[in-house]
């Protein structure tokens, strides 16, 4: 990772050297440093204060004998969070002195001259890492919270990162283009935010959720290999990983295969995460879209820890339990299973609550049998069950004392999806160590899946994805069996980022939107620019998008994309330090031809 302590900020600076910088070969040197009083102590006869900046910490001494009275008496006055500039020699801090845990800790600099920059309220909290502060407080104040040096090397991952994208992609011949901000409303999965236009009144721009179709536009252009840190917006619910603006690393190429996207983009992140410490083995994993679900419950699996789902339907084909013996019956149903080891201590009340958190993920009921460390068995069901099945189960399972095996009996993606859930809350739950890094592609997603809500087929990945060519025939006769030349970029649990081939084809395109409930009239409003220019010798193309904040937020081990963003909103979209969004006033809304209901 880049390194600030020795940065060249200081050739065009008031200091000669950062807060972070000196070490035992810098004594003698005279130097002149300038940050935040961080911590200020009187030993009486001395006074000691720990000067900080966005580089480090170092310790500087004033002694009346030889700072002399003027600088030792306003070293006597200043106050935490004071800005300040000192002069003097770096000296060996006395013996038994060093600090270890300080990059600095062998030195210090006893000063001879003090200039005070500025004087500071007492801060609202304290400027240190593992302070409890309400987030509420810390958003409010967030010019003062970044100070914290765990927020700043947040910052700093982030630009370091940032950076190394950069110069991956643009070894590979790459070109950054920028596309608008304001453009077309273009449904993508998310509402749009809208921007009223002012010159032509009751017509309006969208901030783009994503550049998709622009850089879809560079493709036929004849850029050929383009990427952009690219801001996106969506008017969404939010949550811990999801912002209503945040960015993307954006990347397209052309004339190429998905083989040979997902080659250059591996070889490209394997670099960018090397600059910053993290080692990615390549090739990474290609795991396929079902056997993830059927394996982890999930299309974007944590593979550093076990439990995985069986498919136990076979085990109660004669069950006198009549709910897993119907589900055996059916073929379009399952009873699949987990083992959260170490659950099966927990008491009666703790499990039946479990319940509640299986709904949560979509389940009408939880079925559990809980093998107890002295032998003996705790389970509404296990009664109906003969030796026979016991026996079976506890094979599969591999079931010993303290287990809790738990069960689904739905669908075979709801299954997944309720087990899935239930894996992620169970490893929390159990303190479940997930070390280091997990890197994974996630390929060969189905085009299609069954929106319930509107009745109508959705488009898995998006509406701009290459069908597999042997699945084209299966369009109109069975859509759900049609595959996708798509691939998902899985880090530690979550998806980090996700592309696909694209169809260069306009009347293959609109057939799927049409597939999607488009009427031709509604494609040719929404996309009919993009159709029009595909008809123009498009190549064929294919690309990715990487959730910026999320990785930073992984590569930093926080659980919320927040610690990894400058000024980001609350969870219900405020800036709480701006007071955004704000009341405009009644001129403003006329301008644009707009009036409040």
């Amino acid at each position: 990772m880049a390194s600030y302590d020795t940065d060249p900020m200081h050739m065009h600076s008031m200091h000669t050297h950062s807060c972070g910088e000196l070490r035992r070969e810098d004594i003698g040197r005279e130097v002149t440093l300038t940050g935040w009083v961080w911590h200020r102590r009187d030993h009486g006869g001395l006074i000691f204060v720990d000067l900080r900046d966005r580089a480090g910490l170092t310790q500087v001494a004033f002694d009346p004998e030889h700072s002399g009275g003027v600088a030792f008496h306003r070293a006597e006055t200043i106050r935490s969070e004071w800005p300040i500039k000192v002069s003097g020699v770096v000296r060996e801090r006395p013996e038994g002195q060093d600090n270890e845990k300080l990059a600095t800790g062998e030195v210090e600099v006893l000063v001879s001259d003090i200039e005070v920059l500025n004087t500071a309220k007492t801060p609202v909290f304290q400027i240190e890492d593992h302070v409890e502060v309400a987030e509420d407080v810390r958003l409010r104040y967030r010019y003062l919270d970044l100070r914290r040096p765990q927020m700043m090397s947040a910052l700093r991952l982030r630009s370091d990162f940032t950076f190394a994208i950069r110069q991956a992609f643009h070894r590979r011949a790459f070109m950054e283009v920028e596309t608008p901000s304001l453009f077309k409303s273009t449904p993508e999965g998310a509402r749009d935010f809208l921007v009223p236009s002012r010159t032509q009144p009751g017509h309006f721009y969208a901030l783009p959720q994503s550049p998709q179709l622009l850089k879809q536009l560079l493709m036929v252009g004849g850029v050929e290999r383009y990427y952009q840190i690219a801001r996106c917006f969506r008017d969404e619910d939010l949550r811990s990983d999801r912002q209503p603006e945040f960015t993307q690393v954006d990347v397209e190429m052309s004339f190429v295969t998905q083989d040979d996207v997902m080659g250059v983009l591996e070889e490209a992140l394997a670099d960018a995460f090397g600059e910053v410490g993290v080692s990615m083995e390549l090739p990474l994993r290609r795991v396929s879209y079902w056997d993830t679900m059927d394996t982890y419950g999930t299309d974007k699996p944590d593979t550093r820890y076990g439990m995985r789902l069986h498919d136990v339907t076979h085990i109660f084909e004669s069950s006198a339990f009549k709910l897993f013996a119907s589900a055996a019956a059916d073929p379009k149903t399952y009873v699949k299973a987990i083992n959260a080891k170490g659950a099966g201590s927990w008491p009666r009340a703790q499990l039946d609550k479990l319940a509640g958190v299986a709904a949560s993920f979509g389940a009408k009921g939880l079925a559990y049998i809980a093998f107890r460390g002295d032998g003996s068995v705790t389970s509404p069901i296990v009664k109906f069950f003969s030796d026979a099945e016991m026996a079976a189960l506890r094979l599969e399972m591999d079931v010993e004392p303290g287990d809790l095996v738990m069960f689904a009996v739905e669908s075979r993606r709801v299954a997944d999806e309720v087990l899935g859930g239930m894996r992620s809350h169970m490893a929390d739950a159990l303190g479940i160590p997930r070390e280091g890094h997990d890197f994974l592609w996630v390929v060969d997603f189905p085009l299609f899946h069954w929106d319930e809500d509107r009745k109508a087929y959705a488009a898995e990945h998006q509406p701009f994805t290459q069908p597999i060519e042997a699945d084209i025939e299966r369009l109109d006769s069975d859509p759900l069996s049609v595959g996708s030349h798509t691939y998902d970029f899985v880090m530690d649990g979550f998806e980090a980022g996700g592309g696909g081939v694209r169809i260069h084809d306009a009347d293959l395109q609109l057939r799927i939107l049409k597939k999607l409930g488009f009427s031709e009239e509604q494609a040719t409003e929404q996309f009919g620019f993009l159709m029009d220019a595909l008809r123009y010798g498009a190549p064929p193309m294919g690309g990715f998008a990487l959730g910026l904040d999320r990785v930073c937020m992984l590569l930093a081990g926080s659980d919320s994309i927040r610690e990894v963003m400058a000024f980001p909103k609350t969870s219900s979209g405020s800036d709480l330090m701006s007071d955004a969004p704000a009341e405009v006033s009644g001129r403003q809304l006329r301008e644009v031809s707009l009036r409040l209901l």
